[in-house]
């Protein structure tokens, strides 16, 4: 899941920089429309750069809250992984011998 969270983070970048590429592009060109796009993509930046820092930022709250939790509490989380573990490992095992018509 991280990879694909990292491949939507790049995209996102890619597009930023595609669409800063496209304002410096237009900067010469004049009209009223061009003029209202580029405020529109600009400001549509800026909110996207606002909201990607509030995932990040709430990303790394979760992660020292997550942190903290396992440390207060260590043989409870390894309980907890231990249960999921085996609970994913049953069900896998269980769906790998289903024979399908």
């Amino acid at each position: 899941m991280n990879k694909e969270n990292q491949a939507v983070g790049n995209d996102l970048g890619q597009l930023a920089d595609d669409a800063r590429a496209m304002m410096a592009a237009t900067a010469d060109v004049a009209g009223e429309k061009v003029g209202e796009a580029r405020k529109r993509l600009a400001a549509a930046l800026d909110r996207a750069k606002e909201v990607g820092g509030q995932v990040r930022d709430r990303a790394i709250a979760g992660a020292k809250v997550a942190d903290q939790t396992v440390r207060e509490n260590p043989y409870q989380a390894i309980a907890i992984g231990v249960g999921v573990g085996a609970l994913l490992g049953y069900l896998l095992a269980r769906r790998g011998n289903c024979k399908r018509d």
